[in-house]
């Protein structure tokens, strides 16, 4: 069984579930400091019904795949690479977008969550549900993001979902630990190095998906092969990837520690494509970018815990 199939869901189900904590941690530290502790259930409420609603959501698309299977079988064998690479581009633009808008918005997180919460307070008999609405928001966003990328892996069977498991419940025990003063961390810090692992995981989640619609296109083509045309090299392993550029199957094979440590984590592959080898360059040139950009923005405050 390949246990490293756990590790990217377990890094980005820790960093998304610790900052739904920490946005969590920060309203009920707001009630408490407002001598509002009686809408705390109003908060254990939001989270419940977050967890859940994003149970529900896995489990709906996951019922769905397999309905669209059974009622085209002649089309399983595109049919499963085919979402899988649908679910990791949705994945990966949600995942770039939050690596992104959440660096952006580290140093005023704190004061748009108080403002927030100040306003729904002043609603008096509203101020549950409004409560309530921020905490369910909260985590229904890091929930469904995690969903999806945990769905691009789901033929790798329940190992990714376990390292997700394993995720999220080390990051609510740190969210706990930290709002009771047991540790303390640079918090700044712990996501700077989290967002950096994310963007290689995504990164790699891009080559991923790139093979997954390759061997999608390139089985449709053996189903009717009067689509060829469809194909760049309809004659080679690849499809619409182009020539192989990469091949290190003799040095590091990516079924071998400790390349298939590199591949769960970042995607490695032992053999890479020009389309994908243009394509991962131009992600990490731009969304890398845009992300360091936004860590020097903010490196005055960089001392902050």
């Amino acid at each position: 069984m390949d246990w490293t199939a756990a590790l990217p869901t377990f890094f980005v189900t820790l960093r998304e579930g610790f900052e739904a904590a920490l946005v969590v941690g920060l309203i009920l530290a707001c009630l408490y400091k407002a001598k509002q502790t009686h809408l705390n259930p109003w908060v254990y409420g939001g989270i419940a019904l977050g967890l859940v609603g994003s149970v529900v959501v896995g489990l709906l698309l996951t019922w769905g795949i397999e309905a669209f299977s059974l009622a085209y079988p002649q089309y399983e064998t595109v049919i499963k690479p085919l979402l899988e690479a649908v679910f990791g581009t949705i994945a990966i633009v949600m995942l770039s977008w939050m690596l992104l808008w959440m660096t952006q918005q580290s140093r005023s997180l704190k004061t748009e969550i108080e403002t927030s919460l100040s306003q729904a307070l002043l609603q008096d008999s509203d101020a549950g549900w409004a409560v309530f609405t921020l905490v369910l928001i909260a985590v229904l966003r890091e929930g469904f993001e995690t969903v999806v990328f945990l769905l691009s892996y789901f033929q790798a069977g329940f190992v990714p979902w376990l390292g997700g498991a394993i995720g999220l419940s080390l990051a609510i025990v740190l969210g706990l630990l930290i709002f009771q003063g047991s540790i303390q961390i640079n918090i700044r810090l712990f996501f700077q190095i989290m967002g950096l692992l994310l963007l290689l995981i995504i990164g790699g989640l891009l080559l991923s998906a790139l093979i997954h619609y390759d061997i999608a296109l390139y089985r449709w083509v053996d189903l009717h092969p009067q689509a060829q045309s469809l194909c760049f090299n309809p004659s080679e392993s690849s499809c619409i990837l182009g020539p192989r550029v990469w091949d290190t199957s003799s040095i590091l094979p990516d079924r071998q520690f400790p390349g298939i440590l590199l591949k769960a984590l970042f995607g490695y592959r032992q053999h890479l494509y020009l389309v994908q080898a243009i394509s991962y360059l131009m992600f990490i040139t731009l969304i890398g970018g845009l992300y360091f950009r936004t860590l020097n923005h903010i490196a005055p405050s960089a001392g902050q815990k």
